[in-house]
């Protein structure tokens, strides 16, 4: 799998009753992302933080990253400072990582040039 293949799906609807992603599963898909991108030790969460160079950027990136989220109906936790971001991606009704996490983080990360 690449990135170029989670950036052409789109979520499907999840509202429990399926298994989150095993440890193994997940750090398969994340290695199609960004190197920026963690999960976390439980392995129920994946996170990144970008960083911008003002407000105004960072601000774009978040309005950029709703447009996403909405369009897909998947909605990470997100944390906003002056010049940064942080992203988080769990599928509450699971209570884990499903496919849409790591679609929606390819998504976002295709916002970028790749040095960032």
């Amino acid at each position: 799998m690449t990135v170029c293949n989670l950036t052409d799906k789109h979520c499907k609807p999840c509202e429990g009753g399926v298994d989150p992603l095993t440890r193994e599963q997940a750090d398969t898909f994340i290695k199609d992302l960004h190197s920026g991108w963690s999960i976390d030790e439980p392995g129920k969460e994946i996170s990144r933080t970008y960083s911008f160079k003002n407000y105004y950027q960072t601000m774009a990136f978040v309005n950029a990253l709703a447009w996403i989220a909405h369009s897909e109906d998947h909605h990470p936790d997100i944390e906003v400072g002056y010049s940064r971001c942080l992203v988080r991606y769990s599928t509450h009704a699971i209570g884990g990582l499903s496919e849409n996490d790591f679609i929606c983080a390819a998504k976002i990360d295709a916002l970028l040039p790749a040095a960032e």
